[in-house]
Formats: structure tokens, sequence, C-alpha cells
């Protein structure tokens, strides 16, 4: 596979880790697993300077005030204060560091391109160009986040193994069938080997 894939321009890229939550771990299939190349992830980033991206989902009484009823994901969110900002489940797994240099950000709809972020805003001030997905869930901000980039133009690599669902199946067929359309799917070790050096 890695021989069909283009090489990775690390000035260029970015790693994006999203929804890394104790809650939304708690949700998914291969928590450990996913959170396991997560940090594989995160070590090739901070090895390479690449930009790191951390992402989660989280809710102000504001937020949820501003939640119509008729948006079936999020109105049952907003009904039971679920993933409430200040709250251990909403907030980024403990055992990841968040630099000076990383982006963090708060997001109150699925995609880590919502309108509550400027994540496209700054990576493209920063001249990237190239996205790296990992996140949870599969079917969730990893697939909504990666229709919105490709719409945007980003060359978009999706981190097979830093991924998970809460089905399975769905993860098979998005990263087999569905994601190839307009993502490299890789596995977190082919990173090394595709990251271009100077």
């Amino acid at each position: 596979m890695t021989s069909t894939v283009p090489h990775l321009d690390p000035t260029r890229t970015a790693l994006l880790l999203m929804d890394f939550q104790p809650a939304v771990l708690a949700a998914v299939s291969d928590p450990e697993g996913a959170l396991s190349q997560a940090h594989a992830a995160l070590s090739w980033a901070r090895s390479n300077d690449v930009q790191v991206v951390h992402v989660r989902v989280a809710f102000t009484p504001e937020d949820f005030a501003a939640i119509p009823t008729l948006n079936k994901a999020f109105a049952p969110v907003a009904a039971n204060g679920y993933l409430s900002d200040g709250t251990p489940e909403a907030a980024l797994h403990e055992s990841f560091e968040v630099l000076e240099r990383d982006i963090s950000v708060r997001k109150t709809r699925i995609s880590a391109f919502a309108s509550s972020t400027d994540v496209r805003g700054q990576l493209r001030e920063q001249g990237v160009d190239t996205l790296v997905l990992a996140g949870l869930s599969t079917g969730g901000v990893v697939l909504t986040t990666l229709r919105q980039a490709a719409d945007d133009d980003f060359r978009l690599y999706v981190l097979k193994d830093a991924t998970s669902d809460p089905d399975p199946e769905v993860h098979r067929v998005l990263t087999e069938k569905v994601f190839p359309h307009q993502a490299h799917v890789i596995e977190t070790a082919e990173l090394p080997t595709l990251t271009k050096t100077a």
C-alpha cells in the first residue's frame, strides 16, 4: 500500500486527534487500541514537527440552549446536559499532553470543521494542505470531518487503527469502501515511511 501513497511533507501537514474523551472512548468497540495508536501518531508528529490539533466536543449552558429540538443528534444531548464543558467525561483524555504550539479546539457539532471552530482558518494560515485524521468515532467525527476537508481540497490520510466506532462493521465499511474515495487509508506504523525528509 505504501508505495502508491504520496509522501507527507511535515511542514504542510497537521495531525488531528479528534474526540479522544472519556465519554466517547467508552462508547467505541476498541478504545484501548485506538488510543494507543493515537499516541503513536502523536509521537510521530512531535518527532517531525507536525502541527497537532486536539479536538473535543463539549457544551456550555448557552450551547445547550442554542440547540433546536429538531436536531435529531444533539437535542437529546442538550436535554440530558451530556458532555458539559468542565466535566471529566468531556475533557481530553488525561494521557494527552497539550503543548503551547498545539491547536486545541472545542466544538459543539460533529465535525472538527464545525462553525464553532476555526480549525480550517488556522491551518490555512500556516500553509497546511494535508491532514492526518485520527478520532472517535469512525462514523461520526472522522466521516464528517473527512467529507468537509475533502470539499475544502485538503489532501487526506485516515489512520485506520487510530479510529474506532461503536459498530465494528461501520468502521470496516467506511475505512475499506467509503474513505478511500477521498483519502489515503493507512496504518499508523506507515507514517514514518511516508514522511518526506529535508
